[in-house]
């Protein structure tokens, strides 16, 4: 006798039929570099897209937890493991991976290219601007466009893109790096103005060096007043 499942309230499916589904983790790692924002992919080897560009991700396993596998699959394919990481978005359409039904959830990951010896000989892993980015294996783009909004919304009003640049910097490197990743022009004196009302900066009082243009003052984000001003808010 077929035994009906707890889970169903629609027909008669057995238990083993909702255990079919595989979960995955697929890691959306942003960097930015000479003024563009930039992804981290590797090329597919699966026969349907061969070749084709695809984001970081693993199967979760049976003995972690979806937000564990997510830091695993950065530390294994990158080396990371020390990052700032954010759950986005759940995708599940029926038919997305060739393989059967795989649900995955997506995280974005901001990191300095220039801080981080990443493995990428090493996992054949290649640093592709955001805006040059077309058709991708799986509904990847789809995942990748997802977390570029979320990451967009985001630097409204949390400081996340501090972790995109190195721990000093100038206000030009600060401002284009908002732009790469709002990808529009922003206004110098706004910009400046905005920034130094919400008091997230800190003087420290040197200049750039080797630099084609006249040296700007270094500044690094004051993490201490940021959190204390959200603990206050809360």
């Amino acid at each position: 006798m077929k035994q009906i499942s707890r889970f169903s309230h629609f027909g008669e499916l057995s238990d083993k039929d909702y255990f079919r589904i595989a979960l995955s983790v697929d890691c959306v790692i942003f960097g930015f570099e000479e003024g563009e924002l930039k992804v981290l992919v590797i090329k597919c080897n699966i026969k349907e897209y061969k070749g084709m560009w695809s984001l970081l991700g693993d199967l979760v396993r049976p003995d972690e937890d979806i937000n564990s596998a997510s830091y695993r699959i950065l530390k294994e394919r990158t080396g990371l493991d020390d990052v700032y990481l954010e759950q986005v978005h759940t995708f599940g359409k029926v038919n997305r991976h060739p393989a059967g039904r795989v649900i995955t959830t997506a995280y974005f990951s901001l990191v300095n290219i220039k801080d981080h010896q990443l493995k990428l000989s090493d996992n054949e892993l290649h640093w592709h601007p955001v805006k040059e980015i077309g058709d991708m294996a799986f509904d990847h783009k789809n995942i990748l466009d997802t977390c570029i909004e979320r990451l967009r919304e985001k630097v409204e009003d949390h400081p996340v893109v501090f972790n995109l640049l190195p721990k000093k910097f100038s206000l030009r490197e600060l401002q284009s790096v908002y732009e790469a990743v709002l990808n529009c022009e922003l206004d110098r004196r706004n910009f400046r103005k905005k920034f130094f009302m919400m008091d997230w900066l800190v003087d420290l009082n040197e200049l750039e060096e080797d630099v084609p243009h006249r040296p700007g003052k270094l500044y690094k984000f004051n993490a201490a007043k940021f959190a204390k001003k959200a603990k206050k808010i809360s």
